[in-house]
């Protein structure tokens, strides 16, 4: 973890985040600002386009602590903005928005296209929206409202607008000049030695004050997704825990919607259903198995796509056994994973996340309960059963109590 600190729609914002954390996730999760919008998480739709500096960039691929220092502005932000309050009464009055998800983006492309082409034309400024994504209007409303606010600025010069436009012209950004500007602070590289760190932040200097990021252990494969950790306990030696674990089909049937069909030695073929508040997919796919017999540990890697929004997904699952005492055993589960496509807009929600925390446990559960009953010799393994609308009312009454417990 790193600390962050940004401007912010003119405000201070500071935060600890993962050093890979990308300027997107950083706005909505640690910052609270929704208005900023993730879609495909490539830099492809625009949905996600922010103002740093004054210049449109795509959150989804800028490291926030890239940013540092910087001033950055979203659709929050906007209020006071002369050329953002034409556009937002262009877009209504041309009804250039419908279900409004790629809004705050188009908004922010628009803002550039009115401040850096002034003369810009109709085929101009469609080449220029291109970079962002509509499924809704079919462009014909967002271009006419862009064309109209350029239109009115040429009939009837706003002084407001000419002088944002003078300083982008000169280099500064179309953005407001902090009056004291965040103080940037260095960074010790993750790699430096103890001697090389003392060197390099002398005491008093700014770099003192800094944060060392904390090198991510090996096995964990920084950068390649987000990562839930967790764990349960079972009342069971290890050795019968494990035997139990690196059955793929004992393990499967433990895992509400999971199916599996094929399965040859440590590799499987199989779909995962999984359905929560508002998001629901069918994962077909296929997974192996990476065991490390005398450490009790292994790595479950699959990857699948969704067959309804065509969402792909990536995933490793470690687990690894501790036992407690004779009788007791403690698996720890590491979920590393990347999700693509319209379905990863969901992925760093704090409620999915406890809903796949909670989902560990129940595992853990539906494991303890098999141990205690295996199925008789020859008897098919029973699915673990799932009711989403009970998991999903769980999740939320638990995080409700830990904000009133926390007095947030």
């Amino acid at each position: 973890m790193v600390q962050v600190t940004l401007e912010v729609n003119g405000k201070r914002v500071s935060h600890e985040a993962p050093a890979r954390m990308h300027l997107g996730d950083f706005l909505r999760d640690q910052a609270r600002l929704t208005g900023t919008h993730l879609g495909c998480e490539h830099g492809v739709c625009g949905a996600c386009t922010v103002l740093v500096d004054g210049a449109p960039v795509r959150s989804c691929i800028s490291f926030a602590v890239a940013c540092e220092g910087r001033q950055v502005t979203t659709i929050e932000g906007y209020d006071a903005d002369p050329v953002m309050q034409r556009l937002r009464a262009a877009f209504t009055r041309h009804h250039a928005l419908q279900c409004g998800y790629c809004t705050p983006g188009m908004l922010a492309t628009s803002r550039d296209i009115v401040l850096r082409l002034p003369d810009a034309d109709e085929s101009r400024v469609r080449v220029e929206l291109s970079g962002n994504l509509c499924r809704c209007t079919g462009y014909m409303g967002i271009v006419a409202a862009v064309m109209s606010v350029l239109t009115d600025l040429k009939a009837q010069p706003d002084a407001a607008v000419q002088a944002l436009r003078a300083g982008q012209a000169q280099g500064r950004g179309a953005a407001p000049v902090a009056e004291k500007p965040v103080a940037f602070a260095g960074f010790i590289p993750t790699m430096a030695s103890p001697a090389e760190a003392t060197a390099s932040a002398t005491p008093g200097s700014a770099d003192s004050a800094a944060p060392t990021p904390t090198a991510a252990p090996a096995d964990k494969k920084a950068g390649r997704g987000s990562q839930i950790d967790g764990g349960f306990q079972v009342p069971f030696p290890a050795a019968e825990v494990w035997a139990f674990m690196v059955d793929l089909p004992a393990l499967a049937s433990c895992l509400p919607g999971a199916s599996i069909e094929s399965h040859e030695g440590d590799r499987v073929k199989g779909k995962v259903a999984i359905k929560f508040g508002p998001m629901a997919a069918a994962f077909n796919g296929a997974a192996r198995l990476e065991r490390d017999d005398a450490a009790m540990r292994a790595v479950f890697r699959g990857a699948g796509q969704d067959t309804l929004s065509q969402s792909r997904a990536n995933g490793d699952i470690t687990y690894q056994l501790e036992a407690l005492s004779p009788t007791e055993t403690r698996v720890n589960v590491n979920l590393l994973y990347s999700l693509q496509g319209p379905l990863a807009q969901f992925s760093r929600s704090g409620l999915v996340q406890d809903f796949v925390r909670r989902m560990i446990a129940d595992f853990g559960n539906n494991v303890t309960a098999r141990l205690r009953q295996p199925a008789g010799q020859g008897e098919p393994l029973a699915q673990a059963s799932f009711n989403p609308t009970a998991m999903f009312f769980s999740v939320l009454w638990a995080r409700i109590k830990r904000w009133f417990g926390r007095g947030d």
